[in-house]
């Protein structure tokens, strides 16, 4: 099929350059999507239906087989060889069982060995004599050793899975899922399903991904070039609202004011504070006629720009307009005849250029956020009302810039100058957004990635125990009404895939302090895993630990108070055994990542070393966010985890 493309003449079918330049990157990313990922398999499954789907059921009627796999494959003719997993005809593969087994005869899934096919398993689903069982396959996949960036989920979507995947575009689904549910590989299938089923729409209105950090940007890079789409950009919120650079850092107290939603009010007055009513008239001269607007019905119509729900900048655009309407209106009462030449011309003249500059001056966002920050006066002003006068304290600058680009902004700060941005200018939106690890986005950070989602929909997916911002999203209702999709369906993935029985029920025991409300995940894995928890002396027995799961196949992961990380980074030096930090891609030869807590959510390693647990709880802020930070930690392990300690461990692991 690459090749077919290859070939392609496109020398006399092209009506102009600009059609060859189109034409020449849509073959190329073409090409690029039909690269050959050699551990990768181009199918998984089989169907075997009773009956041809779609046509009549009638008596006799044979029916149809077909491979199921992650691209559309078909043969020198154009006949199908693989079906796309995201076609209608493949979702039994997904939902079928021996108690709906939607017209399948039988089932197969095929498994693979680096890419080399070494078995397959069948189940006959409309075969009352056959009784219901656990796919092995199945389990294998899941439990398979991971190296490198993450892996599409094609081969072992649940039926709970499936449902949030194939839901439709028009609207906002958010996924409340514990440690190793799948939320992630959902959310990222689910936009590979709508590019298939929506592509023209979303190719005129883009995707976009929306994770936490770099490290987990690169760990989910492969998976959605892996299903052949090359178009979705990926993001931090840090990078969505880059308007300043970012070089200083707020205390908790200050980021959580200004991460609070009624920070918005307060840029809006703010904003909309520039505007002065007239008291002067406006004098247009045209030849030797002058027209005067007088400043009642100026102020008129400032006030009707003030009452319509439009921007800032969009209202300034629109105010010379309509003061050069209202002197046409006058020209015409005069007998003259003007055209829209004749309005524009009145539009650009000096004395309406200079009402308008009076009237409604241009506002610069991150002047604006400066001033607030820095002029306690016009905080006070604005915010009256809104915030205390601790409140306003707390997020003035001790030290003012003095300007905008000797500013030490921070990450929250940024966030604000976006707002302030949207209130002069309409933010473009997407059609559609996925936001994963949203249960630390404060509100206002909640606002900023709502903006680019208005007119599309998204797909938000956290875990509330997972919250380790002192900011953390207390419940999905209030962080979708931020979002502006207050109407999203809210869905619960329960069913541990990744974590073992034995460490997840271990990590389960901070539920209760953390999230009281959440039913704990339940793993499906048969493999309990393995499980210890050992005291250290010191640092040698944590590299001996590593050193130990080394042995196993697949990837390791020590995960560490971020201020143990330099220590134990010298100590597996000293020992030799080289390591990766979080984003950079594990090999047969390096399989080891140093990891600090603050940057394991989102990962998963095979086996895991947890440093300390007490030091990760000791290194946040509060022992509520601590502890939620020692439940990600505990939870990033496939297939075994040991927990070294030289210090008691937390009480509410007891």
């Amino acid at each position: 099929m690459r090749e077919d493309v290859e070939s392609l003449d496109i020398r006399d079918v092209t009506a102009n350059w600009v059609n060859a330049q189109v034409l020449e990157r849509q073959i190329d990313e073409r090409i690029k999507a039909l690269a050959d990922l050699s551990d990768t398999p181009l199918f998984f499954g089989r169907l075997d239906y009773l009956h041809t789907p779609g046509a009549d059921r009638a008596e006799g009627a044979e029916g149809e087989r077909f491979y199921i796999g992650r691209r559309h494959v078909h043969d020198a003719d154009g006949d199908p060889m693989v079906i796309d997993w995201r076609a209608p005809v493949s979702q039994p593969f997904y939902r079928a069982s021996k108690k709906d087994p939607m017209d399948v005869a039988l089932r197969r899934r095929f498994g693979y060995t680096g890419g080399e096919l070494t078995a397959y398993e069948d189940e006959r689903l409309s075969d009352p004599a056959e009784a219901a069982k656990t796919s092995r396959l199945l389990q294998r996949e899941i439990e398979k050793p991971r190296v490198g960036p993450m892996r599409d989920i094609v081969a072992t979507i649940q039926p709970e899975q499936d449902e949030i995947v194939r839901s439709g575009l028009g609207g906002t689904v958010c996924v409340q899922g514990g440690p190793g549910t799948g939320k992630t590989a959902v959310g990222l299938h689910r936009v590979a399903y709508l590019l298939y089923a929506h592509r023209e729409r979303l190719a005129r209105t883009g995707t976009l991904v929306i994770g936490p950090n770099r490290s987990f940007l690169h760990y989910i890079e492969q998976v959605l070039p892996a299903l052949g789409e090359l178009t979705v950009r990926q993001a931090t919120v840090d990078d969505l609202v880059a308007h300043v650079e970012v070089r200083g850092t707020d205390d908790a107290a200050a980021a959580v004011v200004k991460g609070d939603a009624r920070m918005a009010e307060v840029l809006r007055r703010a904003v909309y504070s520039h505007v002065t009513l007239p008291t002067e008239p406006v004098v247009v001269v045209r030849g030797s006629r002058r027209w005067r607007v007088p400043a009642y019905e100026l102020e008129d119509i400032v006030r009707e720009l003030l009452d319509r729900d439009i921007r800032y900048g969009a209202a300034r655009e629109a105010l010379p307009q309509r003061i050069a309407h209202a002197v046409l209106v006058q020209m015409e009462r005069a007998g003259e005849a003007p055209d829209d030449r004749v309005q524009d011309a009145v539009a650009r003249n000096s004395a309406v250029k200079a009402a308008v500059k009076a009237i409604w001056p241009v506002v610069d966002p991150a002047k604006l956020v400066l001033r607030l920050l820095t002029d306690a006066d016009f905080l006070a002003e604005h915010a009256e009302d809104i915030l205390t006068e601790d409140e306003q304290k707390t997020i003035l600058w001790a030290k003012p810039a003095r300007s905008v680009k000797s500013a030490r902004w921070s990450p929250a700060d940024a966030v604000l100058i976006d707002e302030a941005a949207d209130l002069v200018e309409r933010t473009p939106s997407l059609g559609h957004v996925v936001l994963d690890e949203a249960q630390d986005l404060s509100p206002m950070q909640y606002r900023a990635v709502g903006r680019r989602c208005t007119t599309g929909s998204a797909t938000v997916l956290g875990d509330l125990a997972q919250g380790t911002t002192p900011w953390a999203t207390r419940g999905w209702g209030e962080a979708l009404a931020h979002l502006g999709k207050p109407d999203a369906v809210i869905e619960e993935l329960t069913a541990g895939f990744r974590v073992p029985t034995d460490v997840i029920a271990y990590a389960s025991r901070l539920l209760p302090h953390i999230a009281p409300g959440l039913t704990p995940v339940a793993s499906i894995r048969e493999n309990p895993g393995l499980f210890e928890v050992r005291p250290a002396a010191g640092t040698a027995d944590v590299v001996a630990a590593c050193a130990e799961l080394l042995r196993n196949e697949g990837s390791v992961g020590l995960i560490a108070a971020d201020a143990r990380v330099p220590l134990l980074a010298e100590a597996l030096t000293e020992a030799g055994l080289p390591y990766l930090a979080p984003g950079e891609e594990t090999t047969q030869e390096t399989r080891l990542t140093l990891v600090p807590a603050s940057l394991a959510k989102g990962l998963e390693y095979d086996y895991v070393v947890l440093d300390e647990p007490q030091a990760v709880v000791d290194g946040e802020p509060d022992e509520r966010t601590g502890l939620r930070r020692l439940y990600v930690a505990l939870t990033r392990a496939v297939s075994g985890l040991i927990v070294t300690h030289g210090a008691p461990l937390p009480a509410q692991l007891d």
